[in-house]
């Protein structure tokens, strides 16, 4: 198996506020690529560093995730992976996974786990190896995605199948919300140090034009407040003491909503 510093992500902006990943083995020489909003961005990082693309993982079927599939399988004759659940409404694809299956890469594994909630059939990808998840749009940066086709269980289900990784796991999430999420985050927990610094952090980082993607575990669960359903204090600032931890989370969804 490749060591973990063998790999190298390198997130790629795309359209207004999206992020794709290139994943880089040096050793084999191989390139996968995390979704593929705009093929422009991506041919270009790829010509920046010399690498050629050889696959190209899809998480779910929304055009701003798949709209670039098409070019750069032209340009690079890449082969595409995605979730069978989705076969009828991705791009065609060389290979098909399901929740709970495994593939290589380039010495690596990859998982793949069901990431329900936005969409109906979302995937993540999950590489031990590189401490890396690839989660779009299911787990943000202090977020997650709204419910456009799953329930708020099905939501719940796919973040506490996350919050079982290990707290050093890097989240490679879809967009660049942060911020906004931050300015909600605050209103279930105003008095929550982490995400205070956090806050301090992101507006410094937007600041200077930087993306506040990938974040850790870690500072996801000390602060994202979607993580943070199951918590006494937080149950008790939403007036739910007694709840269970999906109603919290069902609430905390239903207010980022209106937000």
């Amino acid at each position: 198996m490749a060591h973990e510093r063998d790999v190298e992500i390198v997130t790629v902006s795309a359209l207004s506020d999206n992020y794709d990943f290139l994943v880089h083995d040096p050793i084999s020489g191989r390139t996968a690529l995390v979704d593929a909003a705009d093929p422009e961005p991506i041919l270009a990082a790829l010509a920046e560093r010399g690498w050629h693309l050889d696959e190209i993982w899809l998480t779910h079927h929304h055009w701003d995730h798949i709209d670039g599939t098409a070019a750069l399988v032209e340009a690079t004759g890449a082969q595409v992976t995605g979730a069978k659940a989705d076969q009828h409404r991705l791009p065609p694809m060389a290979r098909v996974v399901e929740p709970g299956q495994s593939f290589a890469f380039a010495g690596h594994q990859v998982n793949v786990l069901a990431a329900d909630g936005h969409t109906i059939g979302h995937i993540a990808y999950h590489m031990p190896s590189a401490k890396a998840l690839f989660t779009a749009d299911s787990l943000m940066a202090l977020g997650c995605g709204r419910l456009f086709e799953g329930t708020p269980a099905q939501m719940w289900d796919t973040l506490s199948r996350f919050m079982a990784l290990p707290d050093d796991t890097v989240i490679y999430s879809g967009h660049e919300y942060t911020a906004a999420n931050a300015k909600f985050a605050i209103t279930i927990e105003p008095d929550n140090a982490a995400l205070l610094a956090r806050i301090n952090d992101i507006e410094a980082a937007r600041t200077k034009d930087q993306p506040t993607v990938p974040s850790v575990l870690a500072l996801e669960r000390a602060t994202n407040p979607f993580l943070r359903a199951g918590l006494f204090e937080v149950k008790t600032h939403l007036g739910l003491t007694g709840a269970s931890d999906l109603e919290a989370f069902t609430e905390i969804r239903a207010r980022k909503d209106q937000f």
